[in-house]
């Protein structure tokens, strides 16, 4: 089968792969359809190794060359003898983590995104989404709602990242929200912070392609350029009190972008941090103490979040599709996927990997 491999930054071959081997008895084997380019899969192919073992991983066994991609669905195409939520001709959504089912103070109390010992399919699995096909753990696939779209299946996992930030921020009904950073995460936590809620939006990006997409999607927000604008006096200037917004979310993972939520959430606000910095990024302790303010993290997502993330999409609450600019070929994804997102001016923001074309 075709598949999308990464062996060494820059280097992302479109290869021939054998097919999947035959499930297990706790295994599935599915045929996949749609997967995102995530932000993840632009640093392992920029940067890389990074995610990608150089050596073994401890739980799979698994090192580079590496099939990408972990935001993806597929239909099942075979399924190990213990696998009863699924059957053959399902369609289905992927929750990426490979973990042990036991024996870890995290995974024992289900919080499997917080255990050291967790993998992720196309970082450190046998296969991933960037492929024809995939054999996964059977924990791994969810029947997707009759009224969610294949390509919507590839957004759930992005979308969860935004809903548990929103969560982690405790968003709540009528809540004024600013989010840094208008990526396809910042996008899905703008609209996961109004699905939860929130009534105004603040969105600051220095991109201003990105800021009209931004606008088109959500026509209310307040958008920000950080290079032109103070964020946190137009944030003041436009909130309740002059006091700055309720919850912001640091969705970019840069340092001026963190600053800006401690400068613009009011006190008592709580800012969340969603995007990875790459290194330290220091903040005005002062206000964070003088403000009285939360200073959250937010790690990728429970995985028990999967059903209700699928009916937020499927019942157009939060409309992911909106984030998607283009869908590529395997073929085709390197030259009109990758390096093109990897363009600082580039005008797209989410693109998908129809695998059958």
């Amino acid at each position: 089968m075709k598949a999308l491999r990464f062996h060494a930054a820059k280097d992302l071959r479109v290869e021939t792969i054998p097919e999947p081997a035959d499930p297990a008895p706790d295994e599935v084997v599915i045929r996949n359809r749609y997967v995102g380019i995530c932000g993840t899969d632009l640093h392992e192919y920029a940067y890389g190794p990074i995610f990608v073992p150089k050596e073994p991983h401890p739980v799979t066994g698994v090192s580079g060359p590496q099939v990408l991609g972990h935001e993806f669905g597929g239909v099942v195409m075979k399924t190990g003898r213990d696998v009863t939520h699924v059957a053959v001709g399902d369609r289905v959504s992927v929750q990426p983590f490979i973990t042990p089912r036991s024996g870890d103070y995290y995974i024992d109390r289900g919080a499997f995104n917080l255990s050291d010992t967790m993998a992720l399919a196309g970082l450190s699995w046998v296969g991933g989404g960037m492929a024809e096909a995939c054999l996964l753990k059977g924990y791994n696939v969810y029947k997707v709602p009759e009224t969610l779209s294949d390509s919507d299946a590839a957004l759930v996992e992005p979308t969860a990242v935004a809903v548990y930030g929103c969560e982690r921020g405790g968003v709540k009904a009528g809540d004024s929200v600013l989010v840094t950073g208008a990526g396809p995460i910042g996008l899905l936590t703008l609209l996961a912070a109004r699905a939860a809620g929130a009534v105004q939006l603040f969105l600051s990006d220095p991109n201003p392609t990105r800021l009209e997409i931004a606008s088109g999607i959500l026509p209310h927000v307040v958008t920000i350029d950080p290079k032109k604008q103070n964020v946190g006096e137009v944030v003041r200037a436009a909130t309740e009190g002059n006091v700055g917004v309720d919850v912001a979310l640091e969705c970019v993972g840069n340092t001026f972008a963190l600053q800006a939520c401690v400068d613009a959430v009011r006190k008592q606000g709580v800012v969340v941090q969603i995007g990875l910095h790459s290194g330290e990024a220091p903040v005005n302790w002062f206000n964070v103490v003088y403000k009285d303010i939360d200073i959250r993290g937010s790690w990728a997502y429970p995985s028990q979040i999967w059903p209700r993330v699928m009916r937020l999409l499927a019942s157009g609450q939060i409309p992911a599709h909106k984030v998607v600019t283009r869908t590529v070929t395997l073929d085709s994804a390197i030259r009109e996927g990758f390096d093109v997102l990897l363009d600082p001016a580039g005008s797209h923001l989410k693109i998908l990997i129809d695998l059958q074309p």
